[in-house]
């Protein structure tokens, strides 16, 4: 078990996530904040951020803030869906996540998650429900 809000923030960590570079910058159950530093890997062909890394950002902190709330009763959890819009392009910079839950609830939690580029312009917009199950050691 976690033994404070730093070690528990750990939840949201994965090799995946450290590939293409997401920071999580705060990850609780009431809020989950995280960056992006675009680089060229992360662009289509057409120069643009490909649309799987805002899916992919989405869903790393609706599953990092699920589970840091769970896992201290034995519980994970795990993506189930994953609905994002894609409203404006990006090329270049940081894009600034946050997400929110809109629903906590026995075995799901729903939660919605913004995307802006540097000058806050909404880039994505993602409805992400977690499946909550119980963990490999419960």
């Amino acid at each position: 078990m976690w033994t404070d809000e730093t070690d528990r923030s750990l939840a949201a960590d994965s090799a995946f996530d450290a590939h293409y570079g997401l920071n999580m910058v705060q990850c609780t159950a009431e809020v989950v904040r995280a960056t992006l530093e675009i680089k060229p890997e992360l662009l289509q062909p057409t120069g643009v951020v490909h649309g799987g890394v805002y899916a992919s950002m989405a869903e790393a902190m609706a599953s990092g803030g699920t589970n840091w709330a769970v896992t201290p009763d034995g519980k994970v959890g795990l993506g189930m869906s994953n609905n994002t819009s894609f409203l404006r392009s990006a090329s270049s910079g940081v894009l600034s996540a946050e997400a929110r839950p809109r629903h906590r609830g026995a075995t799901t939690w729903v939660w919605d998650v913004e995307i802006c580029d540097e000058a806050q312009r909404l880039c994505a917009v993602s409805r992400v429900t977690i499946a909550v199950r119980r963990g490999r050691d419960a």
